[in-house]
Order: C-alpha cells, then sequence, then structure tokens
C-alpha cells in the first residue's frame, strides 16, 4: 500500500515556534513530500531559524521549495531595486535582518538557497505555486511576476489548468476551498493568533498550530 503524502505548507513569514510545532503534528515519514510554497521570512522573529527548519527537513523527507513573494522582494533588493528595497523594509524585513545579524548575513548564510527557490512544483493532479496564475493566459507563457504577487484576478476566476492549484500569499481567516483551488494562508506572522497552515494530500486535510514562537 502507498502511503506517501504530499505536504503543503507556506507564508510561515519567521514564525519558528508554529512551523516546528505544526511539523511535529504532521509526523512526516520518508515517503512523504513536503512542498514549502515562500513567505519563509519577514514579520516574525525568526526567518532564520524558519529557513533553517525546513532545509533540515530535507533528511527526513522529499522537500521542494518554492519562491515566495518576500524572498523575491529581498533578492530584488539585494541587487539594489529601490521599490523591492523598500517592500523588503516596509513589510517586515527589519525582523528578518535582525534575525540574522544583519542585512548582509543574510545572504551570507541563506544566499545559495534563497538563490536555488522554485517558481513551482506541478504534478499530474496539483500545481504548487506560491500567489497564483492569471487566468486565461497559457501556462508557458505566463508572467513570473504573477506567480509571486496575483490575487484577486487569480482568486476571483477559474483558470484553465487541469490542476487544482493550491496557494498562499493572501490570507484568509480559514483555508479558502474552491473546485479549482485552495489557498491555506491563514495569516501566519500577520496577526499573532493566526495559525500556519498545512494541507495534506490526496485527502486534502488541513492541519494547523497556533503555538507562539
Amino acid at each position: 500500500m502507498n502511503s506517501s503524502r504530499i505536504i503543503a505548507i507556506t507564508d510561515i513569514h519567521g514564525e519558528s515556534g508554529k512551523l516546528n510545532d505544526l511539523i511535529a503534528k504532521l509526523d512526516v515519514k520518508p515517503q512523504d513530500t513536503i512542498v514549502f510554497m515562500g513567505d519563509y521570512i519577514d514579520r516574525g522573529p525568526d526567518s532564520k531559524g524558519v529557513i533553517d527548519k525546513i532545509i533540515s527537513m530535507s533528511d527526513v523527507c522529499n522537500c521542494i521549495y518554492l519562491k515566495g513573494s518576500h524572498e523575491y522582494a529581498y533578492l530584488e533588493a539585494r541587487k539594489g531595486d529601490e521599490y523591492y528595497d523598500y517592500l523588503f523594509w516596509t513589510y517586515g524585513g527589519v525582523q528578518t535582518a535582525q534575525s540574522y545579524g544583519s542585512f548582509e548575513n543574510i545572504y551570507k548564510v541563506h544566499g545559495e538557497f534563497l538563490d536555488s527557490l522554485k517558481p513551482y512544483y506541478m504534478t499530474e493532479k496539483y500545481l504548487f505555486i506560491h500567489a497564483g496564475i492569471r487566468p486565461g493566459v497559457p501556462f508557458e507563457v505566463q508572467d513570473e511576476h504573477d506567480f509571486y504577487y496575483i490575487r484577486q484576478q487569480f482568486i476571483n476566476n477559474k483558470h484553465n489548468l487541469p490542476q487544482k492549484i493550491i496557494f498562499g500569499h493572501t490570507e484568509f481567516k480559514e483555508p479558502l476551498v474552491q473546485p479549482d483551488k485552495i489557498c491555506i494562508d491563514t495569516g501566519c506572522g500577520k496577526f499573532p493568533d493566526a495559525p500556519l497552515t498545512a494541507i495534506v494530500l490526496p485527502e486534502e486535510k488541513f492541519v494547523q498550530s497556533y503555538r507562539l514562537s
């Protein structure tokens, strides 16, 4: 009997306590795959600890690491882009720099990991992506920027892919479940009492942690 699962987790935002508690609840097995869907950094107090933990999970099971809007903003800010520099520091970058000791240390410690992040992960049944895709546009000509930043145009319209899309980026009080998509961003890092949510596939079961860091 094949008991392997795909587990998706997104928008951790420096909340290492919630992440550690959630992973303990999931009882991860070697045959499982975890898809981490971005926004590991910013807002919460322990971005470094979050990335250390998700990297360490590759010793436990198969792990896929996607890029979120906050990692995108950080990488662009590091290149000197003024707009993304503003976004990084305005939306939680101060906490991230503090967790590493300085802005420069972020790349010294985890630059190789951040550069390796993938834009999406697709299986026969599911597409895992941070924010979504632009409806009506063929997947092969999608603008990668939308993968990290699109919101209502994706959420409010059906897409044209055969896969069900698992995504985050836009927070909801409870997971948003639609016939063609599921959002599992429940506000972790943005609101102190918001849970970190995982979805376990194929049963589409939600597991949550409210533990404070």
